[in-house]
């Protein structure tokens, strides 16, 4: 039976991402070598790393000025770094999630932290609108799209301080004007990679302006210095992200893969809105593209779980909701076939003629 991948990640892979890095674990390139034992100082490895930057430069049409890193540790130690190297005095925050919040929890060891504006008093189902970005703050820090809950910010806005945005979850999932960032940071586990490493697009010459001192991993400067290669990198990782890569150009580059994420969307919520037992819990102008969060109307609540069972018996993979949220969550994130959105539409449908 086919699986319908919808994990909220680590998620879906392109197959033949999947394939070429079972491959280069083998013998990489012909070398004789496994991928997951060659240096990372080899030229081997220095190739990987080069195309890798250079798709990513490509793909987001990253401006001049900016620098792209792979590094370990996951989004949550960037919740670190950027405060460590970026916070001086006080930070401004937008908080719409979990993920949201472990920033600011952090950042509030390095200075004063500015909640502009939060979405909690409804459980994060709406990005808050009509606050004011404070001027005097050392930067703005966003989260684009909320896993958890289902809502994403899916513009790039004017801010007139330096803006950071965590895109763990959405990035490469439609073009971004790089230029209104002076940092982007993601885990790559969603859209670019496995689990195991952390893409930075940093933007120079916002470094070197804090007082503090900087232990040196911790220090995006030093990173910057060796490009990606101070410490060793995850090497595995960094190859499938390479993959992935290559894959979303052979498809037509961002623009196309974002055509593709409105397409699937389009196709669950509408599911979901014609539904008479099923109802989404997000905003409608907050809703993602890339989780897509809905339960059971209150009078079918009794019959989730049952859903839950069939869904499964369809092939229906991670589609239970977030502990906070309950109900269901389907992630279509880029690499999920439209074929599996329409089979999970087709197991709601024949659900709701039995049930309703």
């Amino acid at each position: 039976m086919k699986k319908h991948n919808f994990n909220a990640g680590p998620s879906v892979l392109p197959r033949i991402a999947i394939e070429n890095s079972a491959k280069a674990i083998l013998d990489l390139n012909g070398t004789g070598l496994s991928l997951l034992e060659i240096s990372h100082r080899s030229k081997d490895f220095q190739a990987i790393l080069d195309e890798a930057t250079a798709l990513f430069n490509e793909l987001l049409n990253i401006p001049a000025g900016y620098k792209i890193l792979f590094l370990g540790g996951g989004a949550s130690l960037q919740f670190d770094m950027v405060p460590y190297n970026l916070l001086n005095k006080k930070a401004a925050y937008l908080e719409t999630g979990v993920w949201a919040q472990k920033a600011i929890k952090e950042a509030k060891f390095f200075g004063d932290v500015n909640v502009v504006a939060s979405s909690a008093d409804k459980n994060f189902t709406y990005i808050p609108k009509g606050y004011i970005i404070p001027s005097d703050v050392d930067y703005f820090h966003i989260t684009t799209n909320n896993t958890i809950y289902g809502s994403e910010i899916r513009y790039d806005m004017d801010s007139p301080v330096p803006l950071v945005a965590d895109m763990s979850s959405d990035i490469l999932s439609r073009p971004v004007d790089v230029s209104k960032y002076v940092l982007i940071y993601g885990g790559a586990q969603k859209n670019l990679g496995p689990a195991g490493v952390t893409f930075i697009i940093i933007k120079e010459d916002i470094l070197g302006k804090v007082e503090r001192k900087i232990p040196t991993l911790l220090n995006y400067a030093t990173h910057l210095k060796e490009p990606s290669l101070y410490n060793t990198p995850p090497v595995f990782a960094i190859f499938t992200c390479l993959e992935t890569l290559r894959w979303i150009k052979s498809l037509g580059g961002v623009k196309a893969v974002e055509e593709m994420n409105i397409r699937k969307a389009k196709l669950l919520y509408d599911a979901i809105d014609n539904s008479r037992i099923f109802t989404g819990t997000v905003a409608p102008d907050s809703r993602s593209l890339m989780n897509i969060c809905f339960v059971m109307k209150e009078q079918y609540k009794d019959k989730e779980e049952a859903f839950m069972e069939a869904a499964k018996k369809k092939g229906m993979i991670g589609i239970k909701g977030h502990r906070s949220v309950g109900g269901f969550r389907a992630s279509t994130y880029n690499a999920l076939p439209y074929e599996s959105v329409q089979a999970l539409v087709d197991c709601m449908n024949e659900f709701e003629k039995e049930n309703a």
